[in-house]
């Protein structure tokens, strides 16, 4: 896997992307960037009241629990076409050694992983459909060099990837077996550190590169 290097799209008129769990700093950034350069964007959350910056951000809320197979499906068969879905679910806890990685911090964390498997499965007929569909999630830097006081995160974020390599691999294999152009691809994004504003520059250049020079990269946003 390598780098791709943002090149600057500067339009995304007609594009339609999925922020799931994006009551965050960093999904209030991304969609500020992808509606500066014209994408419609429909932004997930638990409540409305914490969703309520993204509608006024441009984006079209849905509150809906990125965490569940049941309710993305649901929001897949409502919203119909997309061209990108981006989990956002994230969240650290640690510290301790390996003796201090908790079950009950174990659990806190799993919500990142079961929003990558919930919505790369709802949406995935979406985003082979596309003609250029992204698949996007945000990763640590921790998964190269886990530390024992951070196992559970890195353990988290490491079969999170895995996942998405398998996203990867599935688009490849649908494309190869219908004789079409590979056009979705999936992507893992890491960071030491997120900064918003740097993952929502690559976000909004996933569409810079065709999908057989994008499927299955890790992409350094440090």
């Amino acid at each position: 896997m390598t780098d791709h290097q943002d090149t600057g799209a500067t339009d995304l008129s007609g594009r339609t992307v999925l922020l799931a769990g994006a009551t965050s700093a960093a999904g209030l950034a991304v969609t500020r960037a992808l509606r500066s350069v014209g994408a419609q964007v429909i932004a997930t959350g638990r409540s409305t009241e914490r969703l309520q910056d993204l509608a006024a951000a441009g984006a079209q809320i849905e509150v809906a629990d990125a965490t569940s197979l049941a309710e993305m499906t649901a929001l897949a068969a409502r919203l119909g076409q997309l061209d990108a879905v981006v989990p956002l679910v994230g969240g650290w806890r640690g510290g301790g050694g390996l003796a201090g990685q908790s079950d009950e911090d174990f659990a806190a964390l799993l919500p990142a992983l079961e929003a990558v498997r919930a919505t790369s499965r709802a949406f995935d007929a979406a985003l082979q459909a596309s003609d250029a569909g992204r698949f996007a999630i945000v990763s640590s830097t921790a998964v190269a060099r886990p530390l024992a006081g951070g196992a559970n995160y890195a353990a988290v974020k490491a079969a999170s990837e895995a996942w998405a390599r398998a996203v990867a691999q599935g688009f490849a294999k649908a494309a190869r077996e219908s004789g079409e152009p590979l056009r979705a691809a999936s992507v893992v994004f890491r960071a030491k550190t997120l900064a918003p504003e740097a993952l929502a520059t690559r976000i909004v250049a996933l569409w810079d590169a065709d999908a057989t020079d994008l499927n299955d990269r890790l992409i350094d946003l440090d």
